[in-house]
């Protein structure tokens, strides 16, 4: 009932930005106050190989079976609305000067609704002149590299992260420097030791925030982006007894991204990334801390370690006229793993794609695209992959309401 009412609410809203005076040509000279904006969007295709059944519409190297058949059958055809999107933007004189707000949620279900179309929250943020608040794209990553592709995902070895975040941004512009507090978390793998009762009681401690940056160059060819994370991930081991597997690990990494325009109709999309412990920032990467055997130490015979982890991502999009585009490219994601991992634990995986997009009106899209995923495992010699062809219809929306 919570939630229908929310609804409700929303939609009155929606009404009534609606029925204020819309934006005229006269209107560009006035001040802004809100943008509406959003789309509507359709996914159709074919997967040819087998995938989780939780992410039945997207391509994720660590959703293959780690197994044979682990997720049943080959050759499904699949439909979803889940990318369709909604935000709203406000813009607010203060004696401080503006005030932005940002609020957008999708139908992309994750979590606990992992394959469920519902309200997904994606950006709840404001900014007041150099500080920002709120959840937001975190400064370690750059958005801009993504390409134009249709399939929901994108490249898996991409640094792909929406934070709870409190950012500071002495200088803003087309060349920027943004420095950011992000709320910590991570994930742990106790491999061959995840049954083990002694490891029951092992919970994970985050006494400091994530500490991230970014410096973003523009250039006349398009920009150079370097952004780099601070992390302390620590375990307490609440059990008593003659062992001790409490611990703690630090987490960092260095995102080199880059637009270049090699011509008028031709930009190429490119990142690596290094570091340890910092898969949770990464678009499709498995945990941050592993399990080291150490069985010379009687106390803590095995211990947790940060996972090395490799990410590239190389893409073109080309524009071929003002009806057609294309985007091509590929990206891969490498994790050195640890000795106490299970020996089917993702160790890599590839991904691929290439589309023919067609904007037959204004704000409309439809297109075909190809996609190819790999997984390989740590050291049991399994490898798999999936392959779909994907159908998307598009229709987006923008309203902007001006001050009188």
């Amino acid at each position: 009932m919570n939630l229908f009412e929310d609804l409700k609410k929303l939609l009155l809203m929606i009404v009534f930005a609606v029925s204020l005076s819309p934006a005229t040509a006269q209107d560009q000279e006035k001040k802004k106050t809100m943008d509406l904006y959003g789309f509507i969007m359709m996914d159709m295709g074919y997967n040819f190989n087998q995938v989780d059944p939780n992410w039945f519409d997207v391509m994720r190297p660590t959703k293959l079976p780690s197994y044979k058949n682990e997720f049943g059958t080959d050759g499904n055809t699949y439909m979803s609305v889940r990318q369709t999107r909604f935000g709203v933007k406000n813009y607010f004189e203060t004696p401080l000067g503006e005030l932005k707000t940002h609020f957008e949620f999708e139908m992309f279900g994750t979590g606990v609704d992992a394959g469920q179309t519902t309200i997904r929250l994606r950006h709840a943020y404001a900014e007041l002149g150099k500080f920002g608040v709120g959840q937001y794209w975190s400064p370690f990553m750059d958005i801009d590299v993504f390409p134009n592709t249709v399939e929901y995902w994108g490249p898996s070895g991409m640094v792909f992260f929406r934070n709870v975040q409190f950012r500071y941004m002495p200088i803003q512009g087309d060349t920027r420097l943004t420095i950011a507090l992000e709320r910590p978390g991570a994930s742990a793998d106790q491999g061959v030791y995840a049954n083990r009762i002694e490891l029951t009681g092992v919970k994970p401690r985050f006494a400091l925030p994530d500490l991230s940056a970014e410096y973003h160059k523009a250039t006349g060819f398009g920009y150079v982006e370097l952004a780099g994370i601070l992390r302390r991930i620590e375990w307490i081991d609440q059990n008593k007894g003659v062992t001790d597997f409490s611990g703690k690990a630090l987490g960092w990494g260095l995102n080199l991204s880059t637009n270049v325009n090699f011509t008028k109709s031709d930009v190429f999309r490119g990142q690596v990334v290094y570091g340890q412990g910092i898969q949770n920032y990464m678009n499709d990467a498995p945990v941050d801390v592993g399990i080291k055997n150490d069985f010379t130490n009687p106390v803590s015979p095995i211990k947790g370690v940060a996972l090395p982890v490799l990410g590239v991502v190389t893409f073109v999009d080309h524009r071929w006229n003002e009806k057609f585009s294309t985007a091509i490219g590929w990206s891969m994601v490498n994790i050195t793993n640890s000795d106490g991992q299970l020996s089917n634990a993702y160790k890599r995986g590839n991904y691929f794609a290439a589309n023919l997009m067609w904007y037959p009106a204004t704000n409309a899209m439809c297109g075909v695209e190809f996609q190819h995923i790999t997984r390989e495992n740590y050291s049991d010699g399994w490898s798999t992959s999936a392959t779909k062809i994907q159908f998307s219809f598009k229709y987006n929306f923008l309203q902007s309401f001006y001050k009188n």
